[in-house]
C-alpha cells in the first residue's frame, strides 16, 4: 500500500509499505479522509519535539472498516468509523485516575507513533469510534473539534456566560463553537482580520482585531466592563495568556488549548486576587468524540464549514507547502485517500 512519510524536515515521501496484517482485537480499516494537524506541519518543519524521523503523520481521519472481529459493540464492515488516537499505558498514575488523555507515556499516532497518512491501518477494537449518520469529511474533524470540546469541559459554562476566546485559528473557531453549543455568548479576538470574519460566520456575538487601537477597550465594553466569565487562550503565546488574565472577571475560568513554546512571567498574586480558575487541557476522551458526533448528527453544528481545502494524497507536499506559508485564509485542510464504498 502507499504511505506518506516524512522523511526529515521539508522532505516528503510517498512510498509503498506492508499493508498491515490485523492482531487479535483489531480491525483491518481503509482509511477516507485526513486533516492535516498543527503538529503535523510542525513535523514537517523539524519543530515538532516528539517527532522522530521517518514518521508517517497523521491522527484526525476517517474509515471504512474492512473487517473487524465478531464484538458486542456492533462493529460490522463497511461501517464508516473515526479513531481515539491517542494511545496510553494504562499503567502510570494518570491512567489509574482515569486521566488517559494525559498518560505519562503518551503516543498519539503521527508523533509519537506511525500516524494514519496510509492507505489502511489497523486499530484496537476499543479506539474504533462508531460514525453515526456523519461522512467521511465530517468524521475527519471530530478529531481536532474533540480537542476543544475536551477543553470547555474542564468547567461549568453556563447559558449566557461571556466567553473570550483568544485566536480564531482552527482550534479557537471549534473553542468558538464549542461554547455557543452551550449557550454562551462569544467574542472572538485575532490580529487576522480574515480569521474575524470566519469567526463571524461561525456564529461569534463579536470580533474584536488584536493590536488595534481601542481593542482592549472594545473587549471591556463587550463585557459591560467587569470582565468576561470564560477565558480561552488557543494560541498558547506569553501575550495571549496574559491577555486572558487581564480580561478575566473575578472568579472567572481560564482555559489553556494552544501549546505554549516560551516562557512567560507574571506576578501571580493576580490570580489570587481575582481567585481564579486555571485549567489545562490535553488531548479528548472518546466520549468527547461521542458527544460531537452525536451533536454534528442533529444538526447542532455546521462542522464541515471549517474545511478549507481537500488534497488528494499523491498532492500531500503541495498541501503541507500551503500550511506552512498560510496566511491564515486556510483551516482545515483534509487529503483525501479513498471514498466510502
Amino acid at each position: 500500500m502507499k504511505a506518506i512519510s516524512i522523511v526529515k524536515p521539508y522532505e516528503i515521501d510517498i512510498r509503498e509499505v506492508p499493508t498491515p496484517q490485523p492482531k487479535a482485537g483489531e480491525a483491518l480499516l481503509k482509511v477516507l479522509y485526513c486533516g492535516i494537524c498543527g503538529a503535523d506541519v510542525a513535523s514537517f518543519t523539524g519543530n515538532q519535539p516528539f517527532t522522530t524521523y521517518p514518521r508517517i503523520p497523521g491522527h484526525e481521519f476517517s474509515a471504512q472498516i474492512v473487517s473487524v472481529p465478531e464484538n458486542s459493540r456492533g462493529l460490522k464492515a463497511g461501517d464508516l468509523v473515526t479513531c481515539n488516537p491517542y494511545f496510553n499505558c494504562g499503567h502510570c498514575y494518570a491512567c489509574q485516575k482515569g486521566l488517559v488523555n494525559a498518560c505519562e507515556d503518551n503516543q498519539t499516532m503521527g508523533v509519537q507513533r506511525d500516524g494514519a497518512f496510509c492507505e489502511y491501518i489497523c486499530m484496537p477494537l476499543e479506539r474504533i469510534i462508531p460514525g453515526g449518520s456523519l461522512t467521511a469529511r465530517q468524521l475527519a474533524l471530530i478529531e481536532p473539534f474533540s480537542i476543544s470540546q475536551h477543553a470547555l469541559s474542564r468547567c461549568a459554562v453556563k447559558p449566557g456566560d461571556k466567553a473570550l476566546v483568544v485566536g480564531a485559528g482552527p482550534i479557537g473557531l471549534f473553542a468558538l463553537l464549542a461554547a455557543k453549543a452551550k449557550g454562551a455568548e462569544v467574542t472572538v479576538s485575532d490580529l487576522l482580520a480574515g480569521r474575524l470574519e470566519k469567526a463571524r460566520r461561525f456564529g461569534a456575538d463579536h470580533v474584536v482585531q488584536a493590536g488595534t487601537e481601542g481593542a482592549d477597550a472594545l473587549l471591556q465594553e463587550i463585557c459591560g466592563g467587569h470582565g468576561f466569565d470564560l477565558c480561552v487562550d488557543a494560541c498558547g503565546r506569553s501575550e495571549t495568556f496574559l491577555k486572558c488574565i487581564e480580561q478575566a472577571c473575578h472568579g472567572a475560568s481560564l482555559i489553556l488549548i494552544g501549546n505554549g513554546k516560551t516562557e512567560t512571567t507574571f506576578l501571580h498574586s493576580i490570580l489570587l486576587k481575582k481567585e481564579l480558575n486555571v485549567y489545562g487541557s490535553r488531548n479528548a476522551f472518546t466520549a468527547d468524540f461521542e458527544s460531537l458526533i452525536r451533536l454534528i448528527g442533529e444538526g447542532g453544528v455546521q462542522a464541515e464549514e471549517m474545511i478549507s481545502a481537500v488534497y488528494d494524497y499523491p498532492d500531500a507536499a503541495s498541501a503541507f507547502d500551503a500550511l506552512t506559508h498560510n496566511d491564515g485564509s486556510l483551516e482545515k485542510v483534509l487529503l483525501r485517500f479513498s471514498d466510502p464504498e
